[in-house]
C-alpha cells in the first residue's frame, strides 16, 4: 500500500502508511505500540498528498483485540503545510478459524493546518449565518478487511466515508505478499467507486482503478544486534496518469 499506508498501514496497506499498525488480534495481553516512518513522499491510495519528504509517527494501545491509536504525517519543509495530517483510529481484529482473520477499523481523518478548527465537528452541509459553508475538521471512515490463511494470504478490504463527505466516497483494495530471498513484496490494487457529489476526494466521479503498487521491504543490518526496515515502492495511478517511486525507513 502506500504512505498513509493513509492510514499508511493501519488496516489497509497504503503507501507507506502507507502508516500505522493493524488492529491487534484478540488476546489477553495489552500493549503500547509506537514508531515512526520516514518516506521520500507521502502517497495514499495512489494520491500524491505531499510532494516533499514526510515523517509519520504513530502511537497506539491494544488490548483484547481492540486498538486505539493516533497517526500523523508531517512534511519536512519550512512552516506548516495543509497536507499535514493527524488521524485517530479504533480497530478490532479476530481470528475466524482456518487461518482467516477479520479486522474492522473506524478512522477519523483531520488536517490541522487546513484552516478549520479542530473542535469543529460539523457535517459537510453545515452553514453559519444561514449561508456561509461551515464543514467540520473531521471525516469519518469505516473499513473492513479479511485476510486469508498462510497458504493464500490475500487481504481484501473496503472502506466508506460515513461522515463529512457529501459523496460518501468508497475505496476497495487487494493486497498480496510475496517473499523472495529475504525481501517481502506486497502487490496492491486499489479502486474507488467514484462520486458525482464529491469527485475531488479520489479524483473520480465513477469507478476507477487509482492505485497499483509494488512495495519491497527488507531489513538492512546496521550491526550484529540492530537492523533497519527499508521500503522501496513503485506506485501507479491509472486514473490520474501519474507514477511515483519512493523510499522509506521504519524506526
Amino acid at each position: 500500500m502506500t504512505v498513509r499506508s493513509a492510514i499508511c498501514g493501519v488496516l489497509f496497506l497504503a503507501v507507506p502508511g502507507v502508516g500505522a499498525a493493524a488492529p491487534a488480534v484478540a488476546g489477553d495481553a495489552c500493549a503500547v505500540n509506537l514508531g515512526a516512518d520516514l518516506y521520500s513522499r507521502y502517497i495514499w491510495r495512489g494520491l500524491d498528498i505531499a510532494g516533499t519528504p514526510s515523517v509519520q509517527p504513530s502511537l497506539s494501545v491494544a488490548c483484547s483485540g481492540v486498538e486505539l491509536g493516533v497517526w500523523g504525517a508531517y512534511t519536512l519543509s519550512n512552516g506548516a503545510s495543509e497536507s499535514d495530517e493527524v488521524d485517530f483510529w479504533l480497530g478490532y481484529g479476530r481470528e475466524l478459524g482456518g487461518g482467516i482473520s477479520l479486522s474492522a477499523l473506524l478512522t477519523d481523518y483531520t488536517f490541522p493546518n487546513a484552516g478549520v478548527d479542530f473542535f469543529n465537528f460539523n457535517n459537510y452541509d453545515a452553514v453559519r449565518d444561514d449561508s456561509i459553508p461551515d464543514p467540520g475538521a473531521h471525516t469519518l471512515e469505516l473499513g473492513l478487511s479479511v485476510t486469508g490463511p498462510e497458504s493464500f494470504p490475500l487481504t481484501v478490504s473496503g472502506s466508506v466515508n460515513i461522515y463529512n463527505d457529501a459523496g460518501n466516497n468508497t475505496y476497495f483494495e487487494l493486497d498480496y505478499p510475496v517473499f523472495v530471498q529475504g525481501t517481502e513484496l506486497t502487490l496492491t490494487c486499489g479502486a474507488t467507486a467514484g462520486s458525482a457529489d464529491n469527485p475531488d476526494y479520489y479524483g473520480a466521479d465513477n469507478f476507477a482503478v487509482i492505485d497499483l503498487e509494488v512495495l519491497a521491504t527488507r531489513s538492512v543490518a546496521l550491526s550484529e544486534t540492530h537492523s533497519l526496515p527499508l521500503t522501496v515502492g513503485f506506485i501507479l495511478n491509472p486514473r490520474a496518469e501519474t507514477a511515483n517511486i519512493l523510499v522509506g525507513v521504519t524506526f
